[in-house]
């Protein structure tokens, strides 16, 4: 197994400044000005029970509402006559200078609504310099993406054993990864009535409703998936073990991602043995798990409530970052869900997280217009970063803090 050094001393490859103008937007994206905008593109172009995947909650959708929600409950107060002219919206993490403070968080399936989708999500963030996480329940084998696209960081769904965890970690590290990112929120499936009323299911199961929406969607389904069977075949859930997992058509899918109920803290124990390079773990949402966390020696948290994907009604990560933050000590702390402006990057920021994670407006965007359509995106956050970070009379986000934001009133 290889051997990560805990320094973490930044890569030869590592962005150290932000990276040159892209190209011109396509004109088939030039009408799209901003991340909600790609939303509605997806949804025309995908098949509905894709699109329900992505874009549905949990239950009664009382997390994913409130993950908004709570960002529109700050308001700014901005500084004037600052000069900002020198401004950056760089950070650090993990050693690794990074190019704007946001990032793609893990999507699973993404292959499915986008062709080669694990790929063009990281190779877009890799040409962009910012962070990227590989979802576990992929359908594109680890080690190809992280050859094509060094510096992503890997999710992993922990399996049901000890045995299963040592030999999926050690296939982690050798393919190259150096963060790895252990997604603690999901000992069960959460009811995702919304997934099953748009037709979709675990495993993806053929049916003439599927089929029907397939041939109302002719672009994606010649341009992803009758691209992916010629190019690829079947695809498979490539990553959940040390070996290959489960075709997606397959019954023995969902067997393979249940009998997690009894993960506990000593199996992240085990792995902070193995692992030697930053272990960040993700869902965190209460400050005695953050505390439980920097004692075994995690690397990093994100704040996260699953983009409402788990337990109904469990905090926004914004609401908990506070509390998060003052278990955690030094560790730093990212969040996610309910992202969509530069300006939640900034609140998420000023209240104190380091970087903050997106994953649907990503996801839409890799659906609608591949590699390019990201790219498109993370411009567009980061521009949103860059207007409102000088409007906001701020030169660096380590100027953030909370005296840039007052409660909005009911």
């Amino acid at each position: 197994m290889t051997v990560f050094s805990r320094t973490f001393d930044a890569p030869r490859t590592a962005p150290t400044q932000a990276p040159a103008a892209a190209a011109a937007t396509p004109r088939r994206l030039a009408g799209i000005l901003s991340l909600q905008d790609f939303e509605h593109a997806a949804k025309r172009r995908l098949p509905r029970p894709l699109f329900g995947y992505i874009a549905g909650a949990a239950e009664d959708n009382r997390s994913l509402d409130a993950n908004r929600a709570a960002f529109d409950a700050h308001d700014f107060l901005p500084r004037v006559l600052v000069d900002v002219s020198r401004r950056s919206q760089e950070v650090t993490l993990f050693g690794q200078r990074y190019a704007s403070p946001f990032g793609i968080a893990p999507v699973g399936i993404s292959a499915l609504s986008a062709y080669r989708g694990d790929l063009v999500l990281a190779q877009a963030a890799q040409a962009a310099g910012i962070p990227a996480v590989m979802s576990g329940t992929s359908l594109i084998p680890m080690e190809e993406v992280a050859q094509a696209a060094p510096g992503t960081w890997f999710q992993a769904y922990l399996p049901g054993d000890a045995a299963r965890i040592d030999g999926l970690v050690a296939r982690i590290a050798n393919a190259g990864f150096r963060h790895l990112v252990v997604t603690v929120d999901i000992p069960v499936w959460a009811n995702r009535e919304n997934n099953v009323r748009a037709g979709f299911t675990t495993p993806l199961r053929p049916s003439l409703r599927l089929a029907w929406d397939g041939l109302m969607r002719p672009r994606w389904l010649l341009g992803t998936l009758a691209r992916t069977f010629v190019a690829h075949g079947m695809p498979h859930f490539e990553n959940s073990f040390a070996t290959r997992g489960a075709p997606l058509f397959s019954s023995t899918a969902i067997r393979d991602t249940t009998g997690r109920d009894h993960i506990h803290w000593d199996h992240i124990a085990r792995i902070r043995q193995q692992w030697r390079g930053p272990l960040i773990l993700k869902g965190i949402l209460h400050p005695a798990d953050a505390r439980r966390a920097r004692q075994l020696g995690a690397d990093g948290l994100i704040v996260s409530n699953h983009g409402g994907r788990q337990l109904d009604g469990a905090a926004p990560a914004l609401r908990a970052l506070p509390q998060v933050l003052d278990a955690a000590g030094d560790l730093p702390v990212m969040v996610d869900g309910g992202v969509r402006r530069g300006s939640d990057v900034l609140k998420a920021l000023a209240l104190g997280a380091k970087a903050v994670f997106a994953g649907r407006p990503f996801m839409y965007a890799a659906a609608v217009g591949g590699h390019a359509g990201v790219t498109h995106a993370i411009r567009l956050l980061r521009d949103e970063v860059d207007r409102n970070m000088a409007m906001l009379g701020v030169n660096d986000p380590g100027e953030l803090d909370a005296s840039c934001l007052i409660p909005r009133r009911p």
